[in-house]
C-alpha cells in the first residue's frame, strides 16, 4: 500500500499528520504536486513533482494508483477515478469517498459550480478546524488498521 497526496492544495497540518504515520508505519508516501514541495528527509516520503496545467498532478495519481492504494484529496474528480480503479479517497477533512457517496459529491460539486458560473456567491469551504484534523488523523488510523497485512509499527 501506498499514500498518495493530491499535494498543491493539501493543508500542511494533513501533510504533517501524514509525514509522521510514513515514518511510524514505514508506509511509503507520495506527494504530487506540480510545483517543488519540501519533505523530510526519509525513505518513505517522497515529493513527485509534474508539469504546470490543467489537471496534470491529478492525471499522474490516477495512472499510478493501484488499487490497494489510499489517496488523499478534496478533489472530487479525482476521487471518483482513483475509486473507479478500487483504491481509497480520503478528503483533508476526514470524508471517506466510496462508490456509494461519490456520485452524490459530484452532483453536488457541480451543481454549485453551476452556481458560481452564473455568478452567484457560494463562498468557499470553511477553515480546517481542530475537529477536522482529529477527523483526518482517526479515519486514517481506522483505515491503516484495516490493512492486509497489519502494519507494524517502526522500532
Amino acid at each position: 500500500m501506498k499514500i498518495w497526496v493530491d499535494a498543491d492544495a493539501c493543508p500542511v497540518v494533513i501533510k504533517e499528520i501524514l509525514f509522521r504515520t510514513a515514518t511510524r508505519l514505514q508506509l511509503t508516501t507520495i506527494l504530487v504536486a506540480n510545483q517543488m514541495l519540501r519533505v523530510p528527509p526519509s525513505p518513505y516520503i517522497r515529493a513527485q513533482q509534474v508539469a504546470a496545467g490543467f489537471d496534470v498532478a491529478d492525471n499522474y495519481i490516477v495512472s499510478q494508483v493501484e488499487a490497494v492504494d489510499l489517496v488523499i484529496t478534496a478533489d472530487i474528480p479525482l476521487a471518483a477515478a482513483v475509486i473507479e480503479k478500487g483504491a481509497l479517497a480520503l478528503n483533508p477533512r476526514g470524508e471517506l469517498y466510496s462508490a456509494a457517496n461519490i456520485r452524490e459529491s459530484l452532483s453536488m460539486r457541480d451543481f454549485m459550480e453551476g452556481l458560481r458560473s452564473s455568478g452567484v456567491q457560494t463562498g468557499g469551504p470553511a477553515a480546517l478546524s481542530q475537529a477536522d484534523r482529529q477527523n483526518f488523523a482517526n479515519q486514517l488510523d481506522r483505515l491503516l488498521a484495516r490493512r492486509n497485512p497489519p502494519l507494524k509499527p517502526a522500532s
